[in-house]
C-alpha cells in the first residue's frame, strides 16, 4: 500500500534536512570551518526556513515537537564533513543537494501551510520562505552573496512550484502526486537555471 499523505510529507521533510544539511557542509567547506562552525552552519541551513514559516504561521516549530529532524540535521552535517574529508568534491557540488533540498522544502513548506488553513497566496509564500530561507542564513554566516540574490532562477522556481502544487490540488489530483509533480518542477527549473543561467531581469539603472 503507498504512504500516506501525511506520511510521504514528512519523509519530504525529513529529505529536505539532510540534503540541506549536506549543501551547508559543502558550502561552509570551502571557507575552511572547523566541525562546529561548520555543523552549526549546515543546521541553520537545515532548519532554518521552516522554524520561519512556524512561526509566521504561529504554531509549534517543527524541530522542537520532533526532535528527529535536528538529530538528521547534524548527522547529516557530520557524515558529510567526513567524507569531505576523505573525497575530493567539486566546488560546486553544493548546487545540486540545494537544488533537491530546495524542491523538498518548498513542497512541504506549501502543504504546512494549507493544512494551517492559510489561503492559497500565503501558503505559496511559505513555500518560498521554507524553501530558501535556510539557504540565505548559510550563505550570509558563510560570508557569501546569496544564492538566491545571484540572479538565476531560485526563488522563482521555488514560488512557481508552490503554485503549480496549490493548482494540481485544486483541480482534485491526488496529493502525492502533485506533491511529486511540483517538487521536480522546481529541481528542474532550477538545475536548468544553472546550466543555462537562466534568471531573470537584473536591476540597471538608467545612465548607470
Amino acid at each position: 500500500m503507498p504512504p500516506s499523505l501525511d506520511t510521504l510529507m514528512y519523509w519530504i521533510g525529513q529529505s529536505a534536512v539532510v540534503l540541506m544539511a549536506a549543501a551547508g557542509v559543502l558550502e561552509a567547506g570551502r571557507k575552511r570551518f572547523d566541525l562546529f562552525g561548520t555543523v552549526l552552519i549546515a543546521v541553520a541551513a537545515a532548519l532554518g526556513g521552516g522554524s520561519v514559516r512556524d512561526l509566521l504561521l504561529a504554531r509549534p516549530v517543527f524541530w522542537v515537537g520532533d526532535q528527529t529532524y535536528l538529530i538528521c540535521a547534524v548527522s547529516a552535517a557530520l557524515v558529510t564533513f567526513f567524507l569531505a574529508r576523505v573525497f575530493v568534491l567539486p566546488a560546486r557540488l553544493f548546487l545540486i543537494p540545494d537544488a533537491a533540498g530546495l524542491a523538498l522544502f518548498s513542497v512541504a513548506g506549501t502543504k504546512a501551510a494549507l493544512v494551517c488553513g492559510a489561503p492559497w497566496l500565503v501558503a505559496s509564500v511559505m513555500g518560498v520562505v521554507t524553501g530558501v530561507v535556510g539557504g540565505i542564513l548559510r550563505d550570509v554566516l558563510c560570508n557569501e552573496e546569496p544564492l538566491v540574490f545571484q540572479g538565476t532562477l531560485y526563488a522563482t522556481a521555488a514560488w512557481a512550484g508552490a503554485l503549480a502544487l496549490i493548482a494540481l490540488l485544486a483541480l482534485g489530483l491526488d496529493g502525492r502526486i502533485a506533491a511529486l509533480l511540483a517538487g521536480s518542477g522546481i529541481f528542474l527549473l532550477r538545475v536548468a537555471a544553472i546550466r543555462w543561467d537562466i534568471g531573470l531581469p537584473r536591476f540597471t539603472a538608467k545612465g548607470a
